[in-house]
């Protein structure tokens, strides 16, 4: 005996045919999208969803829920929606400034940038610049050319073994 109320008929428009075929096929998709086009596709084929669990190996509670989110939200409701949790803090300006600060300037007392004072100089966490830095592969400390120190006694040392030669 079949269980449940009559399927909705799935229809797609030749649009969001070619955008489900081509989810489905693309290599770089996620998994899960493409999971769900290819319920879609096959639901718009008349398939019914104990056919479609079958062939794709997935749940029945997983092809009615693709079919229903298709019917209620189209597309749009296939994709991938943002994971509960905390919202992102850093805007785009705060990492804008960040990177110009890195490697648009340096601190009055010091060569290069550190995690500390970049902190101190735009009230971010320190946590927060190793991740902008980490983010876009910065690494201030580790400069590739030779940054003369704006240290006092450095300067004196370097004077003091210019003159010994």
């Amino acid at each position: 005996m079949a269980k449940g109320g009559p399927l909705t008929s799935l229809s797609l428009t030749a649009e969001d045919h070619a955008q489900l075929v081509a989810w489905s096929k693309r290599p770089k998709t996620a998994q899960g999208l493409a999971m769900r086009s290819r319920v879609v596709l096959l639901a718009a084929e008349g398939r019914s969803n104990t056919m479609i669990a079958s062939q794709l190996s997935v749940t029945l509670h997983t092809v009615g829920k693709c079919r229903q989110r298709y019917l209620d939200l189209g597309l749009d409701g296939l994709v991938d929606e943002p994971l509960p949790g905390t919202s992102r803090k850093l805007s785009d300006q705060d990492v804008e400034r960040v990177l110009a600060l890195t490697l648009e300037s340096t601190p009055a007392d010091a060569t290069h940038w550190s995690t500390r004072s970049l902190s101190k100089q735009t009230g971010l966490g320190r946590a927060s610049i190793q991740r902008i830095w980490r983010a876009f592969s910065l690494a201030p400390h580790r400069s590739g050319t030779f940054k003369l120190s704006k240290d006092p006694p450095f300067l004196d040392m370097v004077v003091g073994f210019h003159t010994c030669e």
